[in-house]
């Protein structure tokens, strides 16, 4: 799923200089993220870095769009086509929180 910003946001911009997709901007009232950017930081970190600077606990997952690792990898890819990441069947577990041990 990507991730969301629900209205409880108090528009402090924790979350926009941690996004490593550039997903999050300013919205009209409160911060945004764009869905075709956010990748819930897959290859990056094990948990979505907006979530977890979150004052507020406002950054959660969208319920209507959810999307499998696979996809979110291979928008990360795509995202940075520079960046070299590890084949999706190695990545480690700190780079995706699908990855954690139950």
């Amino acid at each position: 799923m990507a991730t969301m910003i629900t209205e409880e946001c108090i528009n402090c911009g924790a979350c926009e200089p941690e996004c490593p997709n550039g997903a999050i901007s300013q919205g009209e009232d409160i911060f945004v993220i764009d869905p075709q950017l956010c990748t819930e930081c897959v290859g990056f970190h094990d948990q979505e870095a907006c979530a977890v600077v979150c004052p507020v606990d406002c950054c959660i997952p969208d319920a209507n769009l959810p999307e499998a690792e696979s996809v979110l990898y291979q928008r990360a890819v795509k995202i940075h086509p520079t960046k070299k990441f590890l084949p999706l069947v190695e990545l480690p577990a700190h780079l995706s929180r699908f990855r954690k041990a139950s």
